[in-house]
Protein backbone atom coordinates (compact mmCIF):
# COMPACT_ATOMS: atom_id res chain seq x y z
CA UNK A 1 0.00 0.00 0.00
CA UNK A 2 1.06 3.70 -0.95
CA UNK A 3 0.44 6.25 2.28
CA UNK A 4 -0.24 10.14 1.51
CA UNK A 5 -0.03 12.31 3.80
CA UNK A 6 -1.04 15.85 4.30
CA UNK A 7 2.27 18.29 5.27
CA UNK A 8 0.26 20.61 6.73
CA UNK A 9 -1.23 18.77 8.90
CA UNK A 10 0.92 14.98 9.38
CA UNK A 11 -2.01 12.80 8.98
CA UNK A 12 -2.65 10.04 6.86
CA UNK A 13 -4.77 11.43 4.10
CA UNK A 14 -5.17 7.90 2.07
CA UNK A 15 -3.96 4.89 1.56
CA UNK A 16 -3.86 3.03 -2.30
CA UNK A 17 -2.41 -0.13 -3.66
CA UNK A 18 0.43 -0.02 -5.89
CA UNK A 19 0.76 -1.71 -9.22
CA UNK A 20 2.86 -4.53 -10.38
CA UNK A 21 3.70 -6.43 -12.92
CA UNK A 22 0.62 -7.20 -14.30
CA UNK A 23 -0.44 -3.65 -13.57
CA UNK A 24 2.41 -2.82 -16.00
CA UNK A 25 1.84 -5.12 -18.75
CA UNK A 26 -1.66 -4.07 -19.07
CA UNK A 27 -0.81 0.09 -19.15
CA UNK A 28 1.87 -0.94 -21.49
CA UNK A 29 -0.19 -2.84 -23.74
CA UNK A 30 -3.11 -0.56 -23.80
CA UNK A 31 -1.11 2.53 -24.29
CA UNK A 32 0.65 0.71 -27.72
CA UNK A 33 -2.45 -0.13 -29.10
CA UNK A 34 -3.77 3.82 -28.76
CA UNK A 35 -0.36 4.50 -30.54
CA UNK A 36 -1.22 2.51 -33.34
CA UNK A 37 -4.28 5.05 -33.84
CA UNK A 38 -2.81 8.13 -32.49
CA UNK A 39 0.24 8.15 -34.46
CA UNK A 40 -2.14 8.13 -37.75
CA UNK A 41 -3.67 11.71 -36.68
CA UNK A 42 -3.22 15.25 -38.14
CA UNK A 43 -1.59 17.61 -35.85
CA UNK A 44 -4.91 19.96 -36.52
CA UNK A 45 -6.70 16.48 -34.46
CA UNK A 46 -4.19 16.63 -32.22
CA UNK A 47 -4.36 20.15 -30.92
CA UNK A 48 -8.20 19.75 -30.97
CA UNK A 49 -7.44 17.13 -28.02
CA UNK A 50 -4.80 19.02 -26.65
CA UNK A 51 -6.80 22.30 -26.75
CA UNK A 52 -9.47 21.19 -24.85
CA UNK A 53 -7.77 19.41 -22.57
CA UNK A 54 -6.54 23.16 -21.84
CA UNK A 55 -9.98 24.44 -21.52
CA UNK A 56 -11.03 21.57 -18.86
CA UNK A 57 -8.44 22.34 -16.84
CA UNK A 58 -8.90 25.90 -16.97
CA UNK A 59 -12.16 25.89 -16.47
CA UNK A 60 -12.33 23.10 -13.38
CA UNK A 61 -9.13 24.87 -11.47
CA UNK A 62 -10.84 25.68 -8.11
CA UNK A 63 -10.68 21.41 -7.92
CA UNK A 64 -7.79 20.54 -8.90
CA UNK A 65 -5.46 23.07 -7.62
CA UNK A 66 -6.37 21.68 -4.07
CA UNK A 67 -5.36 18.71 -4.69
CA UNK A 68 -1.30 19.68 -4.73
CA UNK A 69 -2.14 21.84 -1.64
CA UNK A 70 -3.60 18.50 0.13
CA UNK A 71 -1.43 16.46 -0.91
CA UNK A 72 2.51 18.52 -1.65
CA UNK A 73 1.26 21.30 0.41
CA UNK A 74 1.70 24.09 -2.03
CA UNK A 75 0.28 27.24 -1.33
CA UNK A 76 -3.20 27.33 -2.86
CA UNK A 77 -2.76 30.56 -5.01
CA UNK A 78 0.84 29.15 -6.36
CA UNK A 79 -1.28 25.65 -7.18
CA UNK A 80 -3.98 27.43 -9.09
CA UNK A 81 -1.08 29.36 -11.03
CA UNK A 82 0.49 25.84 -11.43
CA UNK A 83 -2.85 24.32 -13.21
CA UNK A 84 -2.97 27.48 -15.61
CA UNK A 85 0.52 27.41 -16.29
CA UNK A 86 0.15 23.51 -17.21
CA UNK A 87 -2.95 24.58 -19.67
CA UNK A 88 -0.74 27.18 -21.39
CA UNK A 89 2.12 24.67 -22.27
CA UNK A 90 -0.79 21.76 -23.65
CA UNK A 91 -2.34 25.17 -25.80
CA UNK A 92 1.50 26.12 -27.00
CA UNK A 93 2.15 22.82 -28.12
CA UNK A 94 -1.13 22.36 -30.01
CA UNK A 95 -0.34 25.99 -32.10
CA UNK A 96 3.33 24.92 -32.49
CA UNK A 97 3.99 21.24 -32.62
CA UNK A 98 3.49 21.12 -36.26
CA UNK A 99 5.72 24.42 -37.09
CA UNK A 100 8.53 22.76 -34.83
CA UNK A 101 8.38 19.55 -36.51
CA UNK A 102 8.30 20.71 -39.71
CA UNK A 103 10.35 19.06 -42.57
CA UNK A 104 13.75 20.18 -43.15
CA UNK A 105 14.95 19.92 -46.88
CA UNK A 106 18.65 19.33 -47.22
CA UNK A 107 20.49 18.98 -50.12
CA UNK A 108 22.47 16.41 -51.21
CA UNK A 109 23.06 14.01 -54.19
CA UNK A 110 19.99 12.68 -54.13
CA UNK A 111 17.11 14.65 -56.81
CA UNK A 112 15.36 14.90 -53.22
CA UNK A 113 16.75 14.61 -49.89
CA UNK A 114 14.67 15.56 -46.33
CA UNK A 115 14.35 14.79 -42.55
CA UNK A 116 11.25 14.28 -41.31
CA UNK A 117 10.47 14.00 -37.68
CA UNK A 118 7.94 10.79 -37.12
CA UNK A 119 6.75 9.49 -33.09
CA UNK A 120 8.60 7.31 -31.52
CA UNK A 121 5.69 5.15 -29.57
CA UNK A 122 4.77 4.96 -25.95
CA UNK A 123 6.71 7.05 -23.84
CA UNK A 124 7.14 6.72 -20.09
CA UNK A 125 7.37 9.68 -17.79
CA UNK A 126 8.80 9.04 -14.50
CA UNK A 127 7.70 12.18 -12.24
CA UNK A 128 8.33 13.89 -8.68
CA UNK A 129 6.35 15.49 -6.06
CA UNK A 130 7.37 19.26 -6.17
CA UNK A 131 5.19 20.49 -9.60
CA UNK A 132 2.40 17.67 -10.15
CA UNK A 133 1.05 19.31 -13.04
CA UNK A 134 3.05 21.38 -14.40
CA UNK A 135 5.63 18.86 -15.19
CA UNK A 136 3.19 16.52 -15.97
CA UNK A 137 2.70 18.44 -18.85
CA UNK A 138 6.02 19.67 -19.15
CA UNK A 139 6.55 15.88 -20.71
CA UNK A 140 2.89 14.90 -21.62
CA UNK A 141 2.19 17.84 -24.24
CA UNK A 142 5.03 17.59 -26.64
CA UNK A 143 5.61 13.64 -26.90
CA UNK A 144 1.38 13.80 -27.49
CA UNK A 145 1.78 16.16 -30.26
CA UNK A 146 4.72 14.26 -31.73
CA UNK A 147 2.13 11.26 -32.02
CA UNK A 148 3.43 9.30 -29.00
CA UNK A 149 1.53 8.33 -26.49
CA UNK A 150 2.64 8.60 -22.56
CA UNK A 151 2.57 6.55 -19.71
CA UNK A 152 2.91 8.51 -16.26
CA UNK A 153 4.65 7.36 -13.27
CA UNK A 154 4.06 10.01 -11.00
CA UNK A 155 5.72 10.44 -7.68
CA UNK A 156 3.91 7.69 -4.82
CA UNK A 157 3.03 11.15 -2.56
CA UNK A 158 0.87 12.79 -4.94
CA UNK A 159 -1.21 10.26 -5.66
CA UNK A 160 -4.90 12.30 -6.76
CA UNK A 161 -2.86 14.67 -8.67
CA UNK A 162 -1.44 11.85 -11.16
CA UNK A 163 -5.74 10.36 -10.93
CA UNK A 164 -6.61 13.67 -11.88
CA UNK A 165 -4.05 15.03 -14.61
CA UNK A 166 -5.51 11.27 -16.60
CA UNK A 167 -8.98 11.76 -15.73
CA UNK A 168 -8.28 15.24 -17.51
CA UNK A 169 -7.91 13.58 -20.69
CA UNK A 170 -10.49 11.31 -20.20
CA UNK A 171 -13.05 14.03 -18.89
CA UNK A 172 -12.14 16.06 -22.05
CA UNK A 173 -12.97 13.58 -24.74
CA UNK A 174 -9.50 12.30 -25.12
CA UNK A 175 -8.28 9.25 -27.24
CA UNK A 176 -8.49 5.95 -24.70
CA UNK A 177 -5.29 5.61 -23.35
CA UNK A 178 -3.06 8.26 -24.94
CA UNK A 179 -2.16 9.81 -21.43
CA UNK A 180 -2.31 6.77 -18.61
CA UNK A 181 -1.62 7.04 -15.04
CA UNK A 182 0.64 4.28 -14.08
CA UNK A 183 0.99 3.75 -9.82
CA UNK A 184 3.86 2.23 -8.94
CA UNK A 185 6.18 1.84 -5.75
CA UNK A 186 10.05 3.02 -6.49
CA UNK A 187 11.46 -0.97 -6.97
CA UNK A 188 8.92 -1.50 -9.75
CA UNK A 189 10.08 1.10 -11.69
CA UNK A 190 12.40 -0.69 -13.30
CA UNK A 191 9.69 -3.29 -15.24
CA UNK A 192 8.21 -0.51 -16.67
CA UNK A 193 11.37 1.47 -18.50
CA UNK A 194 12.37 -2.58 -19.08
CA UNK A 195 8.79 -3.25 -20.90
CA UNK A 196 9.34 -3.74 -24.33
CA UNK A 197 6.23 -1.10 -25.39
CA UNK A 198 8.45 1.71 -23.69
CA UNK A 199 10.40 3.84 -26.12
CA UNK A 200 11.82 6.45 -24.57
CA UNK A 201 12.03 7.54 -20.98
CA UNK A 202 11.52 11.25 -19.53
CA UNK A 203 12.96 11.83 -15.91
CA UNK A 204 12.74 14.54 -13.06
CA UNK A 205 14.25 14.03 -9.64
CA UNK A 206 17.37 14.02 -8.25
CA UNK A 207 20.81 13.00 -9.94
CA UNK A 208 20.83 10.09 -8.14
CA UNK A 209 17.88 8.91 -8.84
CA UNK A 210 18.71 9.87 -12.22
CA UNK A 211 21.84 7.93 -12.86
CA UNK A 212 19.81 4.71 -12.02
CA UNK A 213 17.10 6.00 -14.06
CA UNK A 214 19.72 6.42 -17.19
CA UNK A 215 21.67 3.52 -16.50
CA UNK A 216 18.40 1.17 -16.63
CA UNK A 217 17.32 3.07 -20.18
CA UNK A 218 20.85 3.03 -21.95
CA UNK A 219 20.91 -0.97 -21.22
CA UNK A 220 17.59 -1.04 -22.85
CA UNK A 221 18.84 1.27 -25.41
CA UNK A 222 16.11 3.64 -25.39
CA UNK A 223 16.91 7.14 -25.20
CA UNK A 224 16.43 9.12 -21.90
CA UNK A 225 16.09 12.77 -20.98
CA UNK A 226 16.66 13.71 -17.46
CA UNK A 227 16.11 16.88 -15.75
CA UNK A 228 18.05 16.64 -12.09
CA UNK A 229 18.96 18.73 -9.40
CA UNK A 230 20.41 22.06 -9.27
CA UNK A 231 22.97 24.60 -6.95
CA UNK A 232 21.66 27.27 -8.70
CA UNK A 233 24.05 30.63 -8.33
CA UNK A 234 22.28 33.81 -8.44
CA UNK A 235 24.88 36.50 -8.64
CA UNK A 236 24.73 40.10 -7.98
CA UNK A 237 27.49 42.83 -9.56
CA UNK A 238 27.64 46.05 -7.44
CA UNK A 239 26.29 47.80 -10.58
CA UNK A 240 23.06 45.44 -10.28
CA UNK A 241 19.62 47.22 -9.86
CA UNK A 242 19.85 45.93 -5.81
CA UNK A 243 16.29 46.66 -5.10
CA UNK A 244 15.29 44.45 -8.13
CA UNK A 245 17.77 41.61 -7.36
CA UNK A 246 16.07 41.93 -4.23
CA UNK A 247 12.53 41.52 -4.90
CA UNK A 248 13.41 38.86 -7.85
CA UNK A 249 15.94 36.24 -5.71
CA UNK A 250 13.42 36.43 -2.66
CA UNK A 251 10.82 35.61 -5.05
CA UNK A 252 12.70 32.96 -6.38
CA UNK A 253 13.86 31.34 -3.46
CA UNK A 254 10.63 30.73 -1.38
CA UNK A 255 8.38 29.60 -4.25
CA UNK A 256 7.12 26.37 -3.44
CA UNK A 257 8.57 27.08 -0.25
CA UNK A 258 11.92 26.89 -1.69
CA UNK A 259 11.25 22.95 -3.36
CA UNK A 260 12.30 23.74 -6.54
CA UNK A 261 15.16 22.86 -9.22
CA UNK A 262 15.42 26.02 -10.15
CA UNK A 263 15.15 28.01 -7.49
CA UNK A 264 18.48 30.15 -6.72
CA UNK A 265 20.29 28.37 -4.53
CA UNK A 266 23.59 30.27 -3.96
CA UNK A 267 23.30 33.88 -3.54
CA UNK A 268 26.72 35.57 -4.79
CA UNK A 269 26.56 39.37 -4.16
CA UNK A 270 30.09 42.01 -4.97
CA UNK A 271 31.67 42.89 -1.17
CA UNK A 272 31.08 46.51 -2.31
CA UNK A 273 27.05 45.77 -1.85
CA UNK A 274 26.66 43.00 0.13
CA UNK A 275 25.56 44.01 3.71
CA UNK A 276 22.99 46.87 1.59
CA UNK A 277 21.92 43.39 -0.33
CA UNK A 278 21.61 41.21 2.76
CA UNK A 279 19.53 43.85 4.34
CA UNK A 280 17.39 44.18 1.41
CA UNK A 281 16.65 40.11 1.63
CA UNK A 282 16.27 40.07 5.36
CA UNK A 283 13.43 42.72 5.06
CA UNK A 284 11.85 41.09 1.72
CA UNK A 285 12.25 37.43 3.40
CA UNK A 286 11.24 38.50 7.10
CA UNK A 287 7.52 39.82 5.49
CA UNK A 288 6.29 36.56 4.18
CA UNK A 289 3.98 34.64 5.89
CA UNK A 290 4.22 31.13 6.90
CA UNK A 291 1.28 29.07 8.07
CA UNK A 292 -1.47 26.75 6.09
CA UNK A 293 -1.38 26.57 2.16
CA UNK A 294 -4.95 26.30 1.90
CA UNK A 295 -4.96 29.96 2.94
CA UNK A 296 -4.85 32.64 0.37
CA UNK A 297 -2.92 34.65 2.77
CA UNK A 298 -0.04 32.04 2.81
CA UNK A 299 3.19 33.21 0.92
CA UNK A 300 5.33 29.55 2.19
CA UNK A 301 3.57 26.68 2.77
CA UNK A 302 5.53 22.97 4.45
CA UNK A 303 8.12 21.45 3.41
CA UNK A 304 6.55 17.73 1.69
CA UNK A 305 7.45 15.45 3.82
CA UNK A 306 9.06 14.96 7.37
CA UNK A 307 12.43 13.46 6.33
CA UNK A 308 12.91 16.39 3.98
CA UNK A 309 12.55 18.63 6.94
CA UNK A 310 15.15 16.72 8.60
CA UNK A 311 17.29 17.63 6.00
CA UNK A 312 17.35 20.63 5.79
CA UNK A 313 17.54 21.35 8.89
CA UNK A 314 20.64 19.45 9.29
CA UNK A 315 22.24 21.54 6.50
CA UNK A 316 21.16 24.86 7.90
CA UNK A 317 22.37 23.67 11.45
CA UNK A 318 25.98 22.27 9.73
CA UNK A 319 26.30 25.46 7.73
CA UNK A 320 25.82 27.76 11.12
CA UNK A 321 28.16 25.47 13.27
CA UNK A 322 30.79 26.09 10.39
CA UNK A 323 30.80 29.96 11.13
CA UNK A 324 27.33 30.86 8.67
CA UNK A 325 25.39 33.40 10.45
CA UNK A 326 21.59 32.66 10.39
CA UNK A 327 19.49 36.19 10.19
CA UNK A 328 16.16 34.89 9.89
CA UNK A 329 14.49 30.96 10.88
CA UNK A 330 16.99 28.23 11.39
CA UNK A 331 15.08 26.71 14.01
CA UNK A 332 12.50 23.95 13.93
CA UNK A 333 8.63 25.06 14.71
CA UNK A 334 6.46 23.38 17.15
CA UNK A 335 3.23 22.27 16.51
CA UNK A 336 2.08 19.44 13.78
CA UNK A 337 2.84 19.61 10.05
CA UNK A 338 6.24 20.03 8.28
CA UNK A 339 6.87 23.18 8.67
CA UNK A 340 10.26 25.49 8.27
CA UNK A 341 10.71 29.12 8.59
CA UNK A 342 12.11 31.27 5.92
CA UNK A 343 15.82 31.14 6.78
CA UNK A 344 18.34 33.49 5.65
CA UNK A 345 22.68 32.63 5.80
CA UNK A 346 25.24 35.12 5.52
CA UNK A 347 28.72 34.79 5.38
CA UNK A 348 28.29 31.16 4.10
CA UNK A 349 31.92 30.36 2.51
CA UNK A 350 32.35 27.38 0.06
CA UNK A 351 32.88 23.95 1.60
CA UNK A 352 29.97 24.48 3.87
CA UNK A 353 26.81 22.70 3.73
CA UNK A 354 24.89 24.72 2.61
CA UNK A 355 27.13 26.01 0.15
CA UNK A 356 27.62 22.23 -1.51
CA UNK A 357 24.82 20.53 -1.19
CA UNK A 358 21.35 21.13 -3.04
CA UNK A 359 19.14 22.97 -0.30
CA UNK A 360 15.51 22.09 -1.20
CA UNK A 361 13.89 24.61 1.28
CA UNK A 362 13.03 28.12 2.08
CA UNK A 363 16.69 28.72 2.68
CA UNK A 364 18.46 31.51 0.97
CA UNK A 365 22.19 31.42 1.76
CA UNK A 366 24.45 34.03 0.53
CA UNK A 367 27.64 34.24 -0.36
CA UNK A 368 30.60 37.35 -0.32
CA UNK A 369 32.88 37.82 -3.17
CA UNK A 370 35.45 40.07 -4.23
CA UNK A 371 35.29 40.36 -7.69
CA UNK A 372 33.36 39.35 -10.69
CA UNK A 373 35.96 37.16 -11.79
CA UNK A 374 35.73 35.42 -8.66
CA UNK A 375 31.85 35.31 -8.53
CA UNK A 376 32.22 33.46 -11.75
CA UNK A 377 34.35 30.77 -10.51
CA UNK A 378 32.32 30.35 -7.23
CA UNK A 379 29.24 29.90 -9.32
CA UNK A 380 30.52 27.39 -11.41
CA UNK A 381 31.98 25.22 -8.41
CA UNK A 382 29.40 22.81 -8.34
CA UNK A 383 28.59 19.70 -9.51
CA UNK A 384 25.49 21.23 -11.26
CA UNK A 385 24.62 23.06 -13.69
CA UNK A 386 20.70 23.59 -14.41
CA UNK A 387 20.04 27.35 -14.20
CA UNK A 388 21.73 30.64 -12.69
CA UNK A 389 20.93 34.30 -12.79
CA UNK A 390 23.36 37.51 -13.16
CA UNK A 391 22.80 41.14 -12.11
CA UNK A 392 24.50 43.09 -13.37
CA UNK A 393 24.18 45.85 -16.51
CA UNK A 394 22.70 43.57 -19.15
CA UNK A 395 25.80 43.91 -21.82
CA UNK A 396 28.23 42.95 -19.02
CA UNK A 397 25.42 40.33 -18.27
CA UNK A 398 25.37 38.72 -21.67
CA UNK A 399 28.86 38.55 -21.76
CA UNK A 400 29.31 36.62 -18.54
CA UNK A 401 26.69 34.66 -19.52
CA UNK A 402 29.19 33.16 -22.19
CA UNK A 403 30.93 31.39 -19.24
CA UNK A 404 28.19 29.78 -16.97
CA UNK A 405 28.33 26.41 -16.60
CA UNK A 406 24.76 26.38 -16.42
CA UNK A 407 21.77 24.96 -18.96
CA UNK A 408 19.49 27.97 -18.77
CA UNK A 409 21.01 31.55 -17.60
CA UNK A 410 18.85 34.87 -17.09
CA UNK A 411 20.36 38.28 -17.16
CA UNK A 412 18.23 40.22 -14.81
CA UNK A 413 15.10 38.43 -14.26
CA UNK A 414 13.73 35.37 -12.39
CA UNK A 415 14.79 31.73 -13.57
CA UNK A 416 11.73 30.08 -14.36
CA UNK A 417 10.47 27.39 -17.32
CA UNK A 418 8.31 28.46 -20.43
CA UNK A 419 6.92 26.46 -22.54
CA UNK A 420 8.25 28.91 -25.29
CA UNK A 421 12.21 28.21 -24.58
CA UNK A 422 14.19 24.96 -24.11
CA UNK A 423 15.12 23.68 -20.68
CA UNK A 424 17.57 21.64 -19.24
CA UNK A 425 20.82 20.84 -17.60
CA UNK A 426 24.42 19.61 -17.68
CA UNK A 427 27.01 18.55 -15.67
CA UNK A 428 25.03 16.29 -12.80
CA UNK A 429 22.15 18.31 -14.23
CA UNK A 430 21.10 15.83 -16.28
CA UNK A 431 20.55 16.23 -20.29
CA UNK A 432 18.98 16.46 -23.26
CA UNK A 433 16.03 19.49 -23.26
CA UNK A 434 12.61 20.23 -22.51
CA UNK A 435 9.67 22.50 -23.41
CA UNK A 436 10.29 24.60 -26.93
CA UNK A 437 11.72 23.72 -30.07
CA UNK A 438 14.15 21.01 -28.72
CA UNK A 439 11.76 19.45 -26.25
CA UNK A 440 9.37 17.97 -29.03
CA UNK A 441 12.37 16.85 -31.04
CA UNK A 442 13.40 14.71 -27.42
CA UNK A 443 11.02 12.03 -28.77
CA UNK A 444 11.09 11.89 -32.60
CA UNK A 445 12.76 9.73 -34.81
CA UNK A 446 13.92 12.19 -37.34
CA UNK A 447 13.97 10.40 -40.26
CA UNK A 448 16.33 10.62 -43.47
CA UNK A 449 15.17 10.65 -46.61
CA UNK A 450 16.88 10.22 -49.76
CA UNK A 451 14.96 10.24 -53.23
CA UNK A 452 16.82 8.99 -56.80
CA UNK A 453 17.93 9.35 -59.25
CA UNK A 454 21.07 10.48 -57.84
CA UNK A 455 22.21 13.57 -59.22
CA UNK A 456 25.81 14.36 -60.27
Amino acid sequence: MLTVTNPATGKVIRELPAGNADTIAAVMERSQQAYTGWKETSFGERAEVLRKVAGYMRDNIESLAPLMTEEMGKPIKEARAEVTKAAWCADHYADHAEAYLATDTIASDASHSYVRYLPLGPVLGILPWNAPFWLAFRFCAPALMAGNTCVMKHDQHVPACAEAIADVFEKAGAPADIMQNLILKKPDVELAIRSPRIRAVSFTGSDKAGAIVASVAASEIKPAVLELGGSDPAIVLADADLEAAADAISLSRIINAGQSCIAAKRIIVEAPVYDDFVAMLRQRLEKLKLGDPADDATDVGPIARAELRDNLHRQVQETVEAGARCLLGGELPEGPGYFYPVTLLADVHPGMTAACEETFGPVAVVMKVGSEAEALALANDTDYGLAASIWTKTERGEALSLKMEAGQVVVNGVVKTDPRLPSGGIKRSGYGRELGPHGIHAFVNAQQVWVGPKQE
